[in-house]
């Protein structure tokens, strides 16, 4: 009865004609059922809209071209600098194409156009990466005088693009050496951080003591920096003299010193591998091209 009474108060109207109506609805319902039917059409319709107002938006950002290069690539090519100062240099508004200063970053440079860098007019050149078996006698310093000769005398013919030695060699260090104008991989493989293995073949003026060697193993502090080592090996079939020793430091100094601070003198320093890269089939005092998978790996090391 009670629910009955609810019905009626709340149809404002008697309890026999409340029953009829109550089935009314249901044509209403199938109304509103409709609804989002008509909401799903104007939602593509809308979407259809919007893709049409993004293509005014995308027009500057022009169609990629092909043998488009970023603008720090362009520069870094170029031999003048890495593409990190490249980016420095653009943000400055130092660096021009087709005479407007740009300092967007990431901006592409399509053939054609003239980037002009802090005055000067850039050629960027293709990417040269050689491997030379350097021997005695050869140095990577340029102020060492006229006794010892450069290192690039030896590569001399190889390019025309103007290249630069990765690390340093003094006159008595013989074996791989990296010559690039990629200076971004320059910059990579002398950084302290750089994790990539160097292979040495040290001949020392007595045999290594075992207790010294095991030192060296552990590692050791020289001028208060921290060397670590990987390994350090006599070389099997030869004098205890002959010492393997595999660090990430691309300074051959490191080597001498190693070996100095336990009062051995080293006689012959020959780096056998470096960052992957061999000996193999490349004679002393020759060089050669490295392959196109060699070159990925360097840049993933």
């Amino acid at each position: 009865m009670n629910n009955k009474e609810g019905n009626n108060n709340k149809s404002g109207g008697r309890a026999n004609s409340s029953r009829p109506s109550s089935n009314k609805p249901k044509p209403a319902m199938q109304k509103r059922a409709q609804g989002p039917k008509k909401v799903k059409t104007i939602v593509k319709v809308a979407d259809t809209t919007d893709k049409v107002e993004k293509k005014p938006n995308q027009a500057p950002k022009r169609p990629k071209v092909k043998d488009e290069i970023r603008l720090n690539k362009y520069i870094s090519n170029s031999g003048v600098c890495s593409r990190r100062d490249a980016d420095i240099y653009i943000q400055s508004g130092n660096v021009k194409v087709n005479g407007i200063p740009v300092t967007e970053m990431g901006y592409m440079v399509k053939p054609g156009d003239i980037v002009n860098f802090d005055g000067a007019t850039l050629t960027p050149e293709k990417k040269v990466y050689i491997l030379l078996n350097k021997p005695k006698n050869f140095t990577t310093a340029l102020d060492e005088g006229q006794e010892y000769r450069n290192v690039l005398e030896l590569v001399k013919g190889s390019t025309t693009a103007k290249i630069g030695a990765v690390g340093r060699m003094d006159k008595n260090t013989t074996g791989l050496l990296l010559f690039t104008n990629d200076t971004d991989m320059i910059r990579k493989f002398t950084l302290p951080t750089n994790k990539s293995s160097k292979i040495y073949q040290v001949s020392l003026d007595k045999n290594l003591k075992f207790e010294d060697l095991e030192k060296i193993q552990k590692g050791l502090v020289l001028d208060g920096h921290r060397v670590f080592v990987e390994d350090v090996s006599y070389i099997e079939g030869e004098a205890k003299s002959e010492i393997g020793l595999k660090l990430r430091s691309a300074n051959v100094k490191v080597v001498r010193s190693i070996f100095e601070h336990f009062s051995y003198d080293v006689l012959r320093i020959d780096r056998v591998a470096f960052a992957g890269l061999t000996k193999k089939n490349l004679p002393r005092g020759n060089w050669r091209l490295l392959t196109e998978q060699e070159i990925i790996n360097l840049k993933n090391v």
